[in-house]
């Protein structure tokens, strides 16, 4: 006997199916992430955080305007989020894509977030093998694209994960992390349909790349090597085999022209960092800004900045694209920050050296730079003898980015005025081992004491227009708006707005925990918010009880405020240039 279905039960059923199916949809649509086009025209959809650097051009520019200069004093935090591990602080840059912000904290956690309320929609955490301890398990961000969430980790995976579930969908070992003395800790760049992820490992025995993925399967599609091997031009610069385990780390996120559809990236230093002569020569690649074809991984071009460092001052920083002047004609330029404490501006189309100009007083490493981009005056370690060279190994400026406004005109970059004595000596390479070829230990300048400061600047000469100064150093990144401001960090655990045009420090909040991360800006639902990451650690502030030995004891920690103004209403709509 055939049984006869209820119609009430059927379509009580059918009616779920349907709602099941429909908030599968919306799940799925929620975590669709952009695509290149988006990415390309990033800066266009302020109210998402797009990419790493906020663009493909890496200015940290937001075009939203709500909060400004007029009303900070009213901005109070609404929400937070804690990652629930401390270690090495929170050193990441959040992404946001259509009301949904994904965030990454330390032993490679990731979290999908409700941006405008807080409230977890998943979580992933990689379970970490071997991994060099030399760099730690912080990591910067993740890239999102093609309905996927990608990030590097500690011991040299790239994952992908399902950007509506945290399902993982792929995962590649790029090289073992315990034996190589690498990992990843920088945010991969996702260009078209790869995902572009460097390598830390510049100062252990490792010779450098840049790899290129599949972002649908995890497919390796191309590798450039930062050190040449034996018949590719640049390897004459490497003597004997020392090119094998010369460094030259790509451990920062680069940058993207779609228009002359070129890759730009920072090659750090290379190995060993003090002692040189094992490797005579300019040592190619690194020290260098590269330019590649991102669909094939072809060298286009590369700029040296430091031909044979022995200073262990990386390349590896931000990559500033500009449209600009110089010398009465439109160029197409790189502004660039460095580890030494200049800034190098470049033309972006073929490599050509246009300027450089130093954020930092003090400074004896070089006499300068002269007008074709050569190092007057070279400074080097010395073997078996302390010798005092500023600025100190943990730079004139950290890795934290610094921000440019079109507003203005101007780039905005913290500087650091510290020293070194420091004394090389021969070191053997040891496969995946820390190898410095070197000691040190930081001392204050010649004729004042250790600080630090933030400055606005010309981008392409260096004059610059205002300085806010502090006691301890500057280590989290800046985020300027349409609105005026400036958000920065400082080591005491102050979130800071600036003013952009004077400097002028209009409103603070205690976060409890001092920051090395890099704040962002965005808006759901008309209303705009700011989140900054909070908590110190890593390895350059366990340096810094050698200059301040109260800093041994400032909190370490890891949560994420979010702001937005009091009393929001209408009045208070949200607005873009």
């Amino acid at each position: 006997m055939r049984s006869q279905e209820n119609p009430l039960k059927l379509a009580s059923f059918l009616l779920l199916t349907v709602c099941v199916v429909a908030l599968l949809v919306v799940t799925t649509v929620r975590g669709e992430e952009p695509v290149s086009e988006r990415l390309v025209n990033a800066a266009n959809e302020p109210e998402n955080w797009l990419t790493y650097n906020g663009s493909y051009e890496s200015w940290r520019y937001s075009k939203l305007d709500q909060i400004s200069r007029h009303n900070v004093k009213k901005l109070i935090p609404v929400w937070s989020f804690q990652p629930g591990i401390v270690d090495g602080g929170l050193q990441a840059t959040p992404i946001v894509v259509d009301g949904v912000m994904y965030l990454t904290s330390s032993l490679n956690r990731v979290f999908a977030i409700d941006a405008a309320t807080g409230k977890k929609i998943w979580q992933y955490y990689h379970e970490i093998g071997e991994f060099p301890s030399l760099y730690g398990t912080w990591n910067r961000g993740v890239a999102v694209g093609h309905g996927l969430v990608f990030m590097g980790t500690a011991d040299n995976y790239l994952v992908a994960l399902d950007a509506g579930s945290g399902r993982e969908v792929w995962k590649v070992e790029i090289e073992n992390g315990g034996q190589c003395g690498c990992g990843i800790t920088g945010a991969p760049l996702l260009v078209k349909d790869k995902v572009i992820i460097g390598v830390n490992g510049g100062d252990s025995a490792h010779r450098g790349y840049l790899n290129a993925f599949d972002a649908k399967t995890g497919r390796h599609v191309w590798r450039f090597w930062t050190i040449p091997g034996p018949g590719e031009p640049g390897n004459e610069s490497w003597k004997g085999d020392s090119w094998k385990y010369g460094g030259g780390s790509t451990w920062l996120t680069g940058s993207y022209d779609s228009d002359l559809n070129l890759l730009y990236w920072g090659v750090g230093n290379p190995a060993a960092d003090f002692y040189g002569e094992d490797r005579e020569g300019d040592n190619l690649y690194t020290e260098s800004i590269i330019a590649l074809d991102p669909d094939t991984g072809k060298l286009i071009w590369y700029y040296q900045q430091i031909p044979h460092d022995v200073w262990d001052f990386d390349s590896g920083y931000e990559i500033v694209l500009l449209d600009l002047p110089y010398e009465g004609k439109k160029r197409k330029l790189i502004v660039t920050p460095h580890k030494s404490g200049y800034v190098w501006v470049l033309d972006r189309t073929n490599g050509e050296f246009l300027n450089a100009w130093s954020l930092v007083e003090n400074t004896n490493w070089i006499e300068g730079i002269d007008r074709k981009g050569r190092l007057i005056g070279r400074n080097e370690p010395v073997v078996g003898e302390y010798k005092l060279l500023c600025p100190g190994i943990t730079g004139g400026r950290q890795w934290n980015h610094g921000a440019y406004s079109p507003k203005t005109g101007w780039f905005y970059s913290t500087a650091l005025e510290w020293c070194q004595q420091i004394k090389a000596f021969p070191e053997k390479a040891r496969e995946g081992m820390s190898f410095f070829g070197g000691e040190f230990k930081l001392v204050p300048p010649p004729k004042e004491e250790a600080h630090s400061h933030l400055s606005a600047y010309d981008p392409v000469t260096g004059e610059h227009f205002w300085r806010y100064k502090s006691k301890y150093p500057l280590l989290a990144s800046q985020l300027v708006t349409a609105g005026d401001l400036l958000f920065t960090g400082d080591a005491e655990g102050e979130f800071l707005a600036l003013d952009t045009e004077t400097g002028q420090r209009l409103w603070s909040f205690q976060t409890g925990s001092g920051h090395r991360g890099s704040p962002i800006t965005y808006s759901v639902n008309g209303k705009q918010y700011v989140a900054t990451p909070s908590g110190w650690g890593s390895a350059v502030a366990g340096l810094l009880p050698q200059l301040w030995p109260e800093t041994e004891y400032f909190q370490s920690g890891a949560t994420l405020f979010v702001f937005s103004l009091a009393n929001f209403g209408v009045s208070n709509e949200v607005r873009s240039e």
